[in-house]
Parts: C-alpha cells; sequence; structure tokens
C-alpha cells in the first residue's frame, strides 16, 4: 500500500527562477529567503524522503470545466513563459510521468463526483508553475502535474485531493504533493509595480491581505488546518491564488479539515509584486495525517 510521505504549500514566484544579480538588484541587495529555502527543502526533505513521485498541483495550469491530471510517461522539452519571457526563457525539463497514478487518481475523482479527465496529449502545455519546483526539487522522481479549475469551489478541491489520497493508497508509491502557487494574489497597478519588487511584505497590496495570510500561516503551524478550510469564504476576499485551490487539494490528499500536521517554514513570508508567497512543509505526524 502507497502513502503520502510529505506535503507542502510551495511558491513558484517568478523571482526565483531570475539570476542572482537580478534577483539582488530587485531586493535592496540581499537574496530572497524563496531561494535558499528550495535548496534546504531538496537537500534536507525531499532528499531524506526518497519519494517515488511529486504531484505538482499547478496553479497556473487552470482549466474550466473538469480536473485534469498530465499522464505522459514522460515529458521534456524548453518552456518559456509567456508572462515573463525576460525572467523564464527555454528553461529545460526533463522528467518520467506516473501515468498509472494519474489515470486512477482521474478515475476515482469521476467517482467521488468531481469531473476529472487525465490526457496524455503530447502537445499540452507544461507552465512555470510546475516547472520552477522541477528546476529546484526535482532529482529523478517521477511527476504528475494537476490544473487548478477556475470554476471550483472548496469542497470539489477537497474532493480531487481525496481522490489523490486514494490513488497513492492503492498503489505502491512514496508521493510528496507539492501545492505551487502563492497566498493573496493582488498585484500592483503596473505604473506601481517597480516600486513593490522588493520581498519586505510591507510591500503586499494591502495590509489587510497581509493581516490574512499571516494569520492562516499561523494556523498552518499550529495544525490546524480546519479553521483554514472554515473561513475560505472570507479569505476569498483577498483573492488568494487560483482560488486557493493548490493548498486545498493538497489539503484534501492528507485527510482535508480534519489534517492536523503542522507547517514548517522554509523561507520567509514574503512579497512578489504585491502578493503573498513563502514556502511550509508539512512531514507526516507519526500519528498519521489527521491525529
Amino acid at each position: 500500500m502507497g502513502e503520502i510521505v510529505g506535503v507542502g504549500l510551495i511558491s513558484h514566484a517568478p523571482t526565483i527562477m531570475m539570476d542572482e544579480a537580478t534577483r539582488l538588484e530587485l531586493n535592496d541587495g540581499k537574496e530572497i529567503s524563496l531561494v535558499p529555502g528550495l535548496v534546504r527543502l531538496r537537500e534536507e526533505v525531499l532528499g531524506p524522503l526518497d519519494a517515488d513521485t511529486m504531484v505538482i498541483i499547478d496553479s497556473h495550469w487552470m482549466s474550466t470545466v473538469e480536473h485534469i491530471l498530465s499522464a505522459h510517461a514522460r515529458r521534456s522539452g524548453r518552456m518559456t513563459s509567456s508572462e515573463l519571457p525576460r525572467g523564464m526563457s527555454g528553461v529545460p525539463y526533463d522528467y518520467e510521468g506516473d501515468p498509472e497514478l494519474a489515470r486512477l487518481a482521474a478515475h476515482l475523482g469521476d467517482e467521488l463526483g468531481t469531473p476529472t479527465h487525465a490526457t496524455d496529449d503530447e502537445y499540452l502545455p507544461v507552465y512555470y508553475a510546475t516547472v520552477n519546483l522541477v528546476h529546484y526539487l526535482h532529482d529523478d522522481e517521477r511527476v504528475v502535474s494537476i490544473s487548478v479549475v477556475q470554476t471550483g469551489e472548496p469542497d470539489d478541491f477537497l474532493t480531487m485531493g481525496e481522490a489523490i489520497g486514494e490513488a497513492v493508497r492503492r498503489l505502491d508509491r512514496r508521493v510528496v504533493v507539492l501545492a505551487s502557487g502563492g497566498m493573496s494574489h493582488t498585484f500592483w497597478p503596473l505604473s506601481q509595480i517597480a516600486k513593490h519588487e522588493a520581498s519586505d511584505p510591507v510591500h503586499i497590496f494591502t495590509p489587510e491581505a497581509r493581516a490574512a495570510d499571516e494569520e492562516r500561516l499561523e494556523w498552518m503551524k499550529a495544525g490546524d488546518h480546519r479553521r483554514i478550510v472554515e473561513t475560505m469564504g472570507e479569505y476569498a476576499e483577498y483573492e488568494p491564488e487560483g482560488r486557493f485551490g493548490h493548498y486545498l487539494m493538497m489539503l484534501g490528499s492528507v485527510g482535508g479539515a480534519a489534517c492536523t500536521a503542522k507547517g514548517v517554514l522554509y523561507s520567509d513570508y514574503e512579497n512578489a509584486t504585491g502578493t503573498g508567497q513563502v514556502h511550509v512543509w508539512f512531514d507526516r505526524p507519526a500519528e498519521g495525517w489527521t491525529g
């Protein structure tokens, strides 16, 4: 029987893919903490876990009428971001997929009542919310990417996460689930962005958005995921990235609101042009994900 051995809320902010000199220039001469945080995650967490498969919930892959999972045997090529080619141009990627896991999770998603589709179409785009994490965190694990449904509501995301968790249990896999995305997600207007590129959270779009993010980070550190789920209606006011579907699917894979895993920050809580960014890792508790 397989198991999910760890999960994380991981930032894919474009700044992490810029060269060091540019990062320092944008951040008042200091390194953004997201980059060394990713290095630590690979060395201190993912290396020792020795997972077979990474499931990356990609908050830049926006679908509309169903959850979609990549079911390719292998994906390789180069990715240039249509959003920011200046920072993400010709980024190479090459990794084995996990079609069996993808197709079983899609089947179980449908069974649980949330529309789901697995595809191995060779022309399916790859998005930087996947490629940026692969760049820093991947070794030899298989990789499955999952879309975030832009019409989804919290229950849809939690149900899809449940399907992922059940698929893992039915297969002989050690899996990590990475929720690739940010927290509050409102950008400064173009004419003001240059004044707000430093990582200091004073640049988060509003003090209220920052407070909402920081409150939820405290709940994550305490393992109080139920409170996050129960206040999603309030949090929606601050436009969390992808409706926070990446976090909710991650959470659904390890027990949903009943999950009691405590989060450990592998970066500071930082700004990226108005949005809240952070790396939070959740180890599997000895007593299990739901205590």
